[in-house]
């Protein structure tokens, strides 16, 4: 399946159209577009002030710089905030990935803090082709996301299992 095609209109989703079309744009511009139009939706991204960096429409990568607002009292990222930035990059990946009249909610989340965290992060979440299949095809049901936590060295400070649940939306 090719990712970036649209598919058929009436099981794409708004979402997965608009990030569709800014992957037209230079991405300087593509992907400030559908960061806002994701911080416009999920307020607390906005807040936290993460940015998406680059999404293929099977994968996606967050950013969130180690600024004052998200800091924890030893200067590094706050642990929430990780989970925060973990949550939404799998959020943001199922989403795109469902089609039309379907709502995505969070199952569980499991985090385990491994290491101190330094500077910068990024989260990259992913779907199989397999994952994106089920959610296309089955009116409810659960996928566990992949995603991978890293700070400015490289290292995974926190190892995450995200649970994302779809049901038919009323």
């Amino acid at each position: 399946m090719d990712t970036r095609k649209a598919t058929n209109k009436a099981t794409t989703n708004p979402l997965r159209r608009f990030a569709y079309k800014m992957l037209k744009y230079p991405p300087w511009l593509g992907m400030r577009l559908i960061t806002l139009l994701f911080r416009y939706k999920v307020k607390f991204v906005g807040t936290a002030g993460l940015k998406i960096q680059q999404t293929d429409l099977k994968s996606v990568t967050f950013f969130q710089k180690n600024r004052k607002k998200v800091q924890n009292h030893i200067g590094s990222v706050h642990a929430a905030a990780m989970a925060l930035m973990a949550e939404s990059a799998t959020g943001f990946v199922v989403g795109l990935n469902l089609p039309a009249g379907k709502l995505p909610l969070i199952k569980s989340m499991n985090l385990k803090y491994v290491k101190r965290a330094a500077g910068d992060m990024q989260a990259v979440a992913w779907l199989t082709d397999e994952q994106i299949q089920k959610m296309q095809n089955e009116p409810k049901g659960d996928v566990v996301v992949s995603v991978k936590v890293t700070d400015a060295q490289g290292i995974e400070p926190v190892i995450c299992e995200m649970v994302w649940a779809w049901v038919e939306k009323k």
